[in-house]
């Protein structure tokens, strides 16, 4: 793997826990649901709301990309 592919699995990673911490908690105070159906829940909506990123070899190098619901079209990340 290379540098950008490891940057871009780890920003995936720390976005989806941020993500998945957070609903967990919310499903858990707000709704009715209890046992395994809190985390699952939870897991289903941070694997959709979650920003995808990854590392694309281009003619001028490779570069790292990320495509998320709530911006329009895939941006560049430095």
């Amino acid at each position: 793997m290379t540098k950008l592919q490891v940057r871009g699995f780890l920003y995936q990673l720390g976005c989806f826990a941020i993500l998945f911490i957070s609903s967990r908690y919310l499903i858990a105070r707000f709704t009715e649901l209890s046992g395994l159906w809190i985390p699952m829940t939870a897991f289903i909506v941070s694997t959709l709301i979650s920003p995808k990123f990854q590392a694309v070899k281009t003619k001028d190098g490779e570069k790292l990309f990320m495509k998320w619901i709530f911006i329009k079209g895939i941006k560049e990340i430095g």
